[in-house]
Formats: structure tokens, sequence, C-alpha cells
């Protein structure tokens, strides 16, 4: 017969390991709409599902899941479309009510990259569960040469760049030069999709020696 102390140990112990709970936030789905990590984009929001969105974000948490539509499901934007499992987290950093009311003009910035999985939602918009991208680094060993190419690269398309800060952290650096390129939002989306920077890296700076500097 078990003691009231071993049973509150063993119930203590089952306890912490039950998995933690993913974090859940509204979706915004967007065709070939790719939200970089520490990137501000202003959006105008109009539909009245995502303006009910909006109120709930105001007072609540502020963050919202930007999931790109693949380009196949462009038709099916009215409803519900798939979104790509690798998704922008982002934080409603300013917001404006438009005067007719019924209007949102909100500029957000990117936190980071998540997966997501679609959960229940019982409000008008879509509601995803999410968890951060695991990101391989680079490897120590090519990490010098491949940060040189990727400067170069950069400085050659962003042209209003003088000096890039040497403290500039390689995803920043890679996902600088992957929105520099304007490429088709496949190609994007294979790039923005990929954990590992160092595939990232050499992705981006092949499509770079690939695509005419303008």
């Amino acid at each position: 017969m078990k003691r009231p102390a071993e049973e509150s140990v063993e119930s203590s112990g089952a306890s912490r390991t039950q998995p933690v709970p993913r974090p859940v936030a509204p979706l915004f789905p967007l065709p070939g709409f790719f939200l970089f990590p520490g990137s501000i984009v202003p959006l105008h929001i109009f539909e009245p599902r995502y303006c009910q969105m909006i109120d709930d974000l105001i007072d609540g948490s502020g963050r919202l899941v930007m999931g790109t539509v693949p380009d196949e499901f462009m038709s099916q934007l009215p409803g519900s479309p798939p979104v790509h499992p690798v998704a922008g987290l982002g934080e409603i950093a300013r917001h404006e009510k438009l005067p007719d009311g019924r209007r949102y003009l909100i500029w957000l910035f990117g936190i980071g990259r998540v997966r997501v999985n679609e959960v229940q939602s019982d409000r008008l918009y879509r509601r995803v569960s999410y968890e951060p991208l695991q990101e391989t680094p680079i490897s120590p060993d090519c990490r010098s040469l491949l940060r040189t190419e990727l400067e170069i690269g950069v400085r050659a398309r962003c042209k209003e760049i003088e000096d890039l800060p040497h403290d500039l952290a390689d995803a920043c650096l890679i996902d600088i030069l992957i929105q520099k390129l304007q490429l088709p939002a496949a190609d994007t989306l294979r790039l923005y999709s990929e954990p590992c920077l160092e595939r990232r890296a050499h992705s981006a700076l092949a499509a770079h020696a690939s695509k005419p500097v303008g």
C-alpha cells in the first residue's frame, strides 16, 4: 500500500511529463506573401472576418500568423484555402481604424518563422497552433566564406546599403538577399521554408548568380 507522500510524488512526476500545449493565434492567409523576421509590412484589412480578427487582437496578444497560400489554391481564397506549413509569426506594431469604422490599416512586425497546424475556431477567422521553426546553423568551417559571398550579393542588389553591420545574424543576411531577388512565389516559398541555413544560403546564392542584377 502506497503512502500519501509517495502518491503525491508520483502524481507530480507524471504532470511534469505532460507536453506543453502549443500557443494558438489567428491565421491570415495570403497568396505569394512571406512575413520575414525583422520586417515591417503595412496591411489594409477590410474583410469582415479579418476586421473581427484585428478587433480581437487589439484587446489580446496582438500576434497573428501570416500563412502563404500556394499558387494552385488561389481560387479558394474566398473560402479556406490550405496554407504552407511554414509561416510567419507577426505582431501588430501599430494600427489605425479608418473613418468608416469598418477597415483597418496595420503595421505588422515579423517575429519569426513557425510551423503551423490548423485548429478549430469559433470566430469568423481561422486559427492555428504554432511552434518555432528549428533552424540549423551554418557550419563553422564554411561560415566565413558564405558570409562573404552573401554580403557581396546583398551589396550588389541593395545599392542603398553602404555598410552592413558586422553582427548581422546569418539568417537575416540570407533573408535580405532572398527578398531582393524578387523570385517567383514558388521559389521564394522553397527558400523561406528551408530550415538549414547553410542550404538556404547556397540556394539563395545560386539564384543570385542566375539572375542578372538590374
